[in-house]
């Protein structure tokens, strides 16, 4: 093949192939019938000389030679799409229309997430946000382009990836209004190791950084319950006398807000001294140009400055 035999829509219609494992698929995602796209499949075929996608059942599966190309025509089709899309300096946000995906960390979207959809929607009404757990710190994600935008805790082990301080948080106590602890003169290590506790933890651990600093001092907690995520933990630190262990940022700016969800639920600081950990904005460096990334990177960043005050 020379150069003026080379079609960059076979490489575009490969990477999603690929991906598809279908022609059908591929074909609703080109927008193109499926007989068009069982000829593209034809000439790829003869293109690379393999067949790429065989069949097994009723489905396809990839050869070995198309499991070997799939991450890497990913992302020469990628870049393709990026050199030939016209550069934008700028952009108005007012008219603008496309969807993000945001990856937060349940204090983020306790909190801040309603701040910043609030924000965006005002500046950019025609922009949708798509919100999705966080169950790990994988940056794969943020590489293959599934997620824009990442918030909370760093942790990832892809050094490309571009990270923006937020603010800091810390953990706090947090019980019923009304509970014993929060009477007398103060919470002391032995007044909360007495308690009964309810730990969140999507992987089901039991045991904490408290109980390391509460075991040198020759006491121990008693776990009772353990639930996937902090706002079940705060729900049920709510309705009984168990006390959860929630960051600071899930009460919000201040002791005292108009949540309901915060109604009936009191706060105090931990007895023992337990480390401040930051909050950042995560992405992939391919968008740092980009005006409509950059803006939502401002917008967050914004919203989040406002709710904590750099000290």
């Amino acid at each position: 093949m020379n150069d003026a035999d080379v079609d960059l829509n076979l490489l575009v219609a490969l990477d999603i192939l690929l991906a598809e494992g279908s022609v059908t698929g591929a074909a609703r995602r080109l927008g193109l019938s499926t007989s068009a796209m069982s000829r593209t499949l034809t000439r790829l075929r003869s293109a690379t000389g393999d067949p790429l996608l065989v069949r097994a059942g009723r489905g396809l599966v990839p050869t070995p030679r198309a499991a070997e190309l799939r991450d890497r025509v990913h992302e020469l089709s990628r870049d393709v799409r990026a050199v030939l899309r016209p550069q934008i300096n700028d952009v108005d946000m007012a008219g603008h229309e496309s969807t993000f995906v945001i990856r937060a960390s349940e204090a983020f979207m306790e909190f801040l997430s309603g701040r910043v959809v609030a924000a965006v929607s005002q500046a950019a009404p025609r922009v949708r946000l798509r919100f999705v757990s966080k169950p790990d710190k994988d940056a794969r994600p943020l590489r293959e382009g599934l997620i824009d935008l990442e918030i909370g805790l760093l942790g990832t082990s892809a050094p490309e990836i571009r990270t923006q301080f937020l603010f800091h948080d810390k953990y706090v106590g947090v019980v019923r209004i009304g509970h014993p602890l929060l009477a007398g003169t103060g919470v002391t290590p032995e007044r909360y190791a007495a308690c009964k506790h309810v730990v969140a933890s999507r992987e089901g651990n039991v045991t904490e950084p408290i109980d390391d600093a509460l075991e040198k001092l020759g006491l121990r907690r008693t776990i009772m319950v353990v639930v996937p995520g902090f706002p079940d933990a705060m729900r049920i630190a709510r309705q009984s006398d168990l006390v959860a262990l929630v960051p600071r940022s899930c009460l919000g700016n201040s002791m005292v807000n108009d949540d309901p969800a915060m109604s009936n639920l009191g706060s105090f600081e931990l007895p023992l001294p337990m480390p401040e950990f930051k909050i950042s904005a995560m992405w992939h460096p391919r968008m740092d140009a980009d005006p409509a990334h950059r803006w939502l990177r401002d917008t967050v960043m914004s919203v989040c400055r406002a709710a904590y005050p750099r000290r």
